[in-house]
């Protein structure tokens, strides 16, 4: 390959990445909500699988938690916390961390 022909294949390359760049660029990124401020507990799992979480959408659990999106629906399909219970926890455990919290 001559100096010529990679030239004209450098500026073809160059024309391909800007294309596909153009195309990126006019993605729109989906909100998964909030970002993670800490891991994710024993009793946050409890809540979003068993507690007064398990009926809020992914998104609303994950930012009355201070989780991200991902390890709420981790959780909840199973990936993480696969041996939380329904019945290791109960409603007067998380009023009791709540005012430990605050």
């Amino acid at each position: 390959m001559n100096q010529k022909e990679m030239i004209e294949r450098i500026e073809a390359l160059e024309t391909q990445v800007k294309s596909l760049q153009e195309k990126v660029d006019g993605i729109r990124v989906r909100d998964r909500g909030p970002r993670s401020t800490r891991a994710m507990s024993r009793l946050d799992a409890w809540r979003v699988l068993h507690g007064d979480l398990k009926n809020k959408g992914h998104k609303d659990a994950a930012k009355a938690l201070g989780l991200s999106y991902g390890q709420v629906y981790s959780a909840r399909g199973t990936y993480t916390f696969k041996d939380v219970k329904p019945d290791e926890y109960t409603l007067e455990d998380v009023a009791k961390e709540a005012a430990a919290e605050a």
